[in-house]
């Protein structure tokens, strides 16, 4: 079993999760936007751990608990 650290998560499936399509994550990735990302091969995979640090790096107003 993987460690959280080390999931991989396809485009689609990040696309999946904020409820977004997945050319959007292609358009921010051609201007340096979005979460972090490598490549393999000719696929783009994003990193759970980043994927969390980018999404906690997006929090707007509200409380800081």
């Amino acid at each position: 079993m993987q460690a959280s650290a080390d999931r991989f998560l396809s485009r689609q499936e990040v696309a999946d999760r904020y409820g977004i399509p997945a050319r959007t994550l292609d358009q921010w990735a051609s201007l340096g936007k979005g979460p972090r990302f490598i490549k393999i091969g000719r696929y783009a995979r994003y990193r759970l751990e980043d994927v969390v640090a980018w999404e906690k790096a997006q929090q707007m107003g509200g409380d800081a608990a």
